[in-house]
């Protein structure tokens, strides 16, 4: 799969997969979106204390990096695993600044770590938050009860439409545990109502930049 980078509106990067004619994130600003999906929708409406976190879609590591920086005390120990199917390799990742981008004086190196850290079993990239890296297809995850929050961020449906489908979304209720949220970019009528059909309860909330809406989904 070819990878090119290229900035967003906020000045922060992204990786565009030409054959596909699509990003990573959004064009409208990758920080941005990151922070108000999965941190503001996401983390923030968590309660404090331990918290597990299952992200369907590794990718470039932003989601990961922002939720070690502004987790802090709040919600550690943090159990961080993340599904990929088509991992970035060390010509690619190194490219993406947001280290530095971001302005934190530690998270340069936090950005190295989460993407050299080994593969496959739980690995600590500080004291509070380890992380568990799997390289596998969506379309195979079967877990139970392993995840108080998921962060759906897999490419939009209109290039991996059996990605947001009714059966995914039963394998992502079955991974939460009661009163587990999930949250995702997408506003889909139909990926709303395949969230709907797997047992969720679906809230539409303000979209980030670009995007009227966004979904947030509760178990």
């Amino acid at each position: 799969m070819e990878r090119k980078l290229i900035r967003t509106a906020d000045g922060s990067p992204t990786l565009r997969v030409p054959e596909w004619n699509e990003q990573y994130h959004s064009t409208h600003g990758a920080v941005q979106e990151a922070y108000h999906v999965f941190i503001r929708a996401g983390l923030q409406a968590m309660p404090t204390g331990p918290l597990r976190i299952l992200e369907m879609g590794f990718g470039t590591g932003l989601n990961a990096l922002i939720t070690l920086l502004e987790a802090k005390e709040d919600y550690t120990p943090i159990h961080y695993t993340a599904l990929e199917a088509f991992p970035l390799g060390p010509e690619l990742w190194p490219t993406l600044d947001y280290g530095k981008y971001l302005g934190h004086t530690e998270a340069p190196g936090l950005y190295k770590r989460l993407h050299e850290t080994p593969w496959e079993s739980f690995e600590p990239i500080t004291p509070g938050f380890q992380l568990r890296k799997l390289q596998m297809d969506f379309l195979s995850f079967r877990e139970t009860d392993m995840a108080d929050l998921v962060y759906f961020d897999a490419f939009g449906a209109r290039v991996q439409p059996e990605l947001w489908t009714e059966p995914v979304f039963q394998a992502m209720y079955q991974a939460l545990s009661p009163g587990g949220k999930l949250v995702t970019y997408a506003a889909k009528g139909s990926v709303r109502r395949a969230m709907q059909a797997a047992g969720f309860s679906v809230e539409r909330l303000p979209g980030p930049p670009g995007k009227r809406e966004m979904l947030r989904a509760s178990k």
